[in-house]
């Protein structure tokens, strides 16, 4: 029975999000102005670690769309509770952790459609993937999503505003990417901007995006893996129990 519930609430936000087509187009120009306009003019000047600066960030640009999507779907969040529907949610017999774990695994989903679709880029840049290393790189690019949607999450739920939450938003997660190592080796950067990156979490998930896709990590995939686990779960656990104190609040 719950699972029919929580697979009709993440139907009903993708739903949501299918009827504005528009905003799957828009969600690629971003990221392809870093590829193609980014990455071909720093290609010259650049001590990235690969022989193609654009091959180099490719990873690190669909972990930004991966974050910038789920802090994206984050908003909707805020618009319930605006218009009311989160107070019935609320209200309503469903366990906090299925309501939680429903607007986590949509946000996830949405964020992965918009990212999926920059992997037919991928050979323009001289980039192939075997059916090994794709279905790798997918897995990857889901753990990244759903950890990022946890996170949306988690900078949405005390806001109230759909006019305060995206300057917040984006306040937060461009310091994000670019402390993230997604446009440079972070082992050439300065100690302290190498620690910052340590207590970030878009920097495990550019790297183990990159060393999925290149076989090369800078923390190693235990670490990776490990650290965007341990936040997720940390994630989700304040989400559960944020959404137990706001009972019948709107």
């Amino acid at each position: 029975m719950m699972m029919r519930v929580l697979w009709s609430l993440v139907g009903l936000e993708l739903k949501r999000y299918w009827l504005n087509p528009l905003r799957i187009v828009l969600s690629l120009a971003q990221p392809l102005m870093y590829l193609f306009i980014l990455g071909a003019g720093l290609a010259g000047g650049t001590y990235a670690l690969d022989s193609s600066y654009q091959a180099y960030i490719y990873p690190g640009i669909v972990a930004m769309a991966l974050m910038f999507a789920a802090a994206s779907a984050a908003v909707g969040v805020v618009h319930d509770r605006q218009v009311g529907v989160f107070k019935a949610l609320l209200v309503s017999p469903l366990p906090r952790s299925t309501l939680a774990l429903a607007r986590i695994l949509s946000g996830a989903a949405l964020a992965l459609v918009q990212s999926v679709l920059l992997l037919p880029f991928a050979p323009l840049l001289g980039m192939a993937f075997s059916p090994l290393l794709l279905l790798e790189f997918l897995l990857a690019m889901t753990l990244c999503a759903l950890v990022f949607s946890a996170l949306g999450l988690v900078m949405a739920l005390p806001f109230r505003s759909v006019m305060v939450f995206p300057v917040v938003s984006n306040t937060l997660t461009l310091p994000m990417f670019l402390l993230s190592g997604a446009l440079y080796p972070l082992e050439l950067a300065p100690r302290w901007l190498q620690l910052l990156a340590r207590a970030n979490p878009a920097a495990y998930a550019v790297d183990l995006l990159r060393g999925v896709q290149s076989g090369r990590f800078l923390y190693g995939l235990t670490n990776a893996l490990g650290a965007l686990l341990l936040i997720g779960f940390l994630a989700v656990g304040w989400v559960v129990r944020s959404l137990h104190g706001r009972s019948g609040q709107v």
